[in-house]
């Protein structure tokens, strides 16, 4: 079997709401691209990207020249050729890498008959548990949606999204006001919902201190870890020695050379694995296997996708031994999906892996259209700046730059 073409088309997908983080915003949408590759066999394998917009289309399109003819069972080759750690000095392809290597697992599973989760060694469980993602929003300017700052607004939304989604982890993505705001947030919505667990994620906005600071104002509360308040590996190992409560990071261990650094110098509890950041789900579940081994924590990160990476989310968390921790997905913002049957459904805070072969999912080529249109009509974003303070940019560790309450 050989690759007979790579097709990338940028979509933008609505959200319910403008989602806030500590560096920013999503300004009411998810901008993704979506990557086709071809074969001569007549299986097609599907991708996901974050972003990019024409350059991603630019980028998987430059990597036609290495790729065509490209036998996608290949995987080992497939890295090598994409993602040579010298030449990627000049040219990090990782991500690139990653959705490519998605839909040559979509291939291989499609070609064999079997699950992309067998690939890997098989499913441990069918039904993967998600936490909650509780953003500060602003308020949709069409429908009205979201507008959550108050403490009472937030409580409010944890309690709908825990009724109706079933959810029994909560995240709080924190660092967009003042950390004794987010505090208050963050006890109340634990105590509105006994016998849950929690965490908080403030994107690694806050200095080394001022996690301290907060990491004992919550450390009574049942905690699921203290994800990436701090930026850095030295940044999380000095807190790890100060806190009690499990740190973790998506952040400043997305390779194998930062993790062998955090095993060798005790620096955080928890892995957060994402299927894009660590260079596809193989790359994601070669990285879990060497935690399991050296008794580190770890859970399947979030980093907003549609069907089809939350496809590669759902075949990692049922491939790993020692999943401990309910996964992140942004997924319930979305409005709608590119994939056919529209979005995956939740119950009871869990969502099945796909049966069907490969990653499971088809991909709906109206919707693909509509969406790229979408995209068309409304643009990218800057991710990195608030819709609603265009002045403003985030500096890590400066603590007087937080957002004012209405």
């Amino acid at each position: 079997m050989k690759i007979t073409d790579i097709k990338a088309t940028t979509v933008a997908v609505p959200l319910e709401a403008p989602i806030r983080h500590a560096n920013g915003c999503h300004w009411g949408r998810f901008i993704r691209t979506i990557v086709e590759v071809e074969t001569d066999e007549g299986i097609t394998g599907l991708g996901e990207m974050g972003g990019g917009g024409e350059s991603a289309e630019a980028a998987f399109k430059g990597l036609k020249q290495y790729l065509i003819g490209h036998d996608p069972l290949q995987l080992e080759q497939l890295f090598w050729k994409i993602c040579n750690p010298t030449a990627s000095l000049y040219n990090n392809r990782l991500q690139l890498h990653a959705a490519i290597e998605f839909a040559c697992l979509d291939i291989m599973g499609k070609k064999l008959g079997v699950r992309a989760c067998d690939l890997l060694g098989g499913a441990i469980r069918t039904k993967i548990p998600f936490a909650s993602y509780l953003f500060f929003r602003h308020p949709n300017e069409f429908t009205g949606a979201g507008g959550e700052e108050t403490v009472d607004q937030m409580v409010a939304h944890a309690l709908s999204l825990h009724h109706q989604y079933g959810f029994t982890s909560h995240k709080l993505k924190a660092g967009v006001f003042h950390p004794d705001h987010e505090i208050e947030v963050f006890q109340a919505i634990a105590a509105a919902l006994p016998g849950h667990r929690f965490r908080i994620d403030p994107n690694a906005i806050w200095s080394v201190e001022e996690s301290i600071r907060v990491g004992k104002a919550i450390e009574d509360l049942p905690n699921d870890y203290f994800e990436d308040p701090c930026y850095g590996l030295e940044a999380m190992r000095r807190l790890k020695s100060r806190c009690s409560i499990p740190t973790a990071t998506n952040t400043v261990v997305v390779n194998f050379e930062q993790l062998a650094a955090c095993f060798r110098n005790d620096a955080i509890d928890v892995i957060l694995l994402d299927t894009t950041f660590w260079g596809g789900l193989r790359q994601a579940w070669m990285a879990g296997i060497c935690c399991q081994k050296m008794n580190l924590g770890i859970a399947v990160h979030s980093s907003g996708e549609l069907g089809i990476q939350l496809a590669t989310m759902l075949h990692l968390g049922a491939t790993l031994p020692s999943l401990s921790f309910a996964a992140d997905a942004h997924y319930h913002h979305l409005k709608d999906d590119i994939i056919k049957g529209g979005k995956m459904k939740y119950e009871a805070g869990m969502i099945s892996l796909p049966d069907a072969p490969g990653l499971g999912v088809e991909l709906d080529q109206d919707k693909l259209k509509q969406y790229k249109e979408y995209y068309k009509e409304t643009g990218g974003y800057r991710y990195d700046r608030d819709v609603e303070r265009p002045e403003w940019y985030s500096i890590t560790g400066d603590n007087n730059r937080w957002a004012k309450l209405r």
